[in-house]
């Protein structure tokens, strides 16, 4: 398809059911402004997919995307919430500037989103070891695993994290 009949496609998709979006995203967050974010941010991903002319449910996969986007959202409010209540434990001359914590948030993101896909026990064993700093016999006390289960874990933890840089390398490139 044309590059002209790809953006009309994708002109005529945004017009017809971009307010449909952000109605039913506003419903659901209860807050109209993270509503638009999310659905500007759904065409993002349609834009980028390029994929505008070949799709048969426009609301059925603008909605696939928005839940994916609401996951995230949440995901990354929940990151932040839980990194700012550790700060409040910090005497306040300890405290990162604002732009150290926003880089900080951003940091826990990516690795969130990195080892997303991974099963609970080899995302907590490599948390704990790369993050919390313990050693794989510590880990392996802290979770009752077996140290061979800590290496195994932590193996497949970094070959993930390897092949998740390598995807974002193939497409940013």
């Amino acid at each position: 398809m044309s590059r002209t009949t790809a953006s009309d496609t994708l002109s005529h998709l945004y017009r017809e059911h971009h307010g449909w979006l952000r109605g039913w995203l506003r419903h659901r967050l209860g807050n109209a402004d993270d509503a638009a974010d999310l659905a500007q941010d759904a065409f993002l991903r349609v834009l980028k997919a390029r994929n505008a002319e070949s799709i048969r449910e426009p609301r059925h996969y603008l909605t696939t995307i928005a839940k994916g986007l609401v996951v995230d959202l949440f995901r990354r409010r929940a990151l932040e919430a839980e990194y700012l209540a550790a700060l409040a434990h910090l005497p306040e001359p300890e405290w990162p500037s604002p732009e150290t914590r926003a880089l900080a948030v951003e940091a826990l993101i990516e690795i969130d989103t990195m080892l997303d896909g991974l099963g609970e026990r080899i995302r907590q064993v490599f948390v704990l070891s790369q993050c919390g700093g313990f050693t794989y016999p510590e880990i392996a006390m802290r979770t009752g695993l077996a140290l061979r289960t800590v290496n195994k874990y932590m193996a497949a933890a970094m070959e993930h994290c390897c092949l998740y840089r390598l995807r974002q390398a193939a497409t940013t490139a």
